[in-house]
């Protein structure tokens, strides 16, 4: 099978078929993901919490994207390869935010970006778009606005709140966008956009309703502690295995069992 496309995401939404993405951010975390069978990996800016050990997404550059973007799509045959707008990247006038996606597709290797925030970014979705880099957005709670949501908080639940959000949605799928992540927002409410739009939905706590849902691999496979939001769900515990081998090694050094014989040249 080649490699997904734009296409394929839409058609899984019209026959109900769910979308399956995750993060990943270097070669031997990519392969795997990709070997398993992913519809997308994203690069996400995430990456500077869960690899470079900072507090947000906000310091991480676009170099620094374009870097791990390229590492991951020298990984992959079959996903769809996005890479993540970090902060600054777009925000300062369309043509920046063009040049910068651009980067991801013309450096990156990428097939896609995705971009956050809702009606305020339309215009730079819809020039993108035309510069033909395909676009997913990204709605709810975006990590580059914590300053202004006052931190990590569920998104939607003011009447207010509920129409702007519906709103966006609209507003990014008249631009252009071929898909929109919905993260943190209540699941009736990513129900209701769902079935609004003709483009799939990506949900990160955001409820079981959305076409697809997204995780930070970090999360997924135990390697990232600092914090547990309460839509993650951990499936294996990587940490813990790690530590046990690593232990393993240094006792056997330690005691003079490695290297052995079959580890040595004779």
């Amino acid at each position: 099978m080649g490699r997904v496309t734009i296409n394929d995401l839409l058609t899984m939404k019209s026959e109900g078929k769910k979308i399956t993405m995750l993060t990943a951010y270097d070669y031997p975390f990519a392969k795997i993901v990709d070997e398993a069978g992913v519809e997308a990996i994203l690069v996400g800016d995430s990456l500077a919490m869960v690899v470079q050990g900072l507090e947000n997404t906000l310091p991480v550059t676009m170099d620094e994207m374009v870097y791990h973007t390229r590492m991951v799509s020298r990984a992959t045959e079959r996903a769809m390869v996005i890479g993540d707008m970090p902060f600054m990247s777009y925000q300062v006038s369309v043509e920046e935010a063009v040049r910068n996606a651009g980067r991801f597709i013309k450096e990156g290797g990428a097939q896609a970006i995705k971009i956050e925030g809702g009606s305020e970014v339309a215009e730079k979705v819809y020039a993108m778009v035309r510069s033909d880099i395909p676009v997913l957005a990204h709605i709810g709670l975006t990590p580059q606005s914590i300053h202004r949501m006052g931190g990590y908080k569920v998104q939607g639940r003011t009447e207010e709140a509920k129409r702007q959000l519906i709103e966006d949605a609209r507003t990014l799928q008249e631009a252009g966008a071929f898909g929109l992540v919905l993260e943190a927002i209540p699941m009736d409410l990513a129900k209701e956009i769902t079935g609004t739009l003709t483009i799939p939905t990506i949900g990160i706590g955001a409820g079981p309703y959305c076409d697809g849902q997204i995780l930070v691999l970090h999360d997924v496979i135990g390697l990232f502690e600092r914090f547990v939001p309460k839509f993650i769900k951990r499936y294996a515990n990587l940490r813990e295995e790690a530590l046990k081998a690593i232990g393993e090694y240094i006792k056997e050094v330690r005691e003079g069992d490695f290297p052995g014989e079959e580890q040595s040249f004779k």
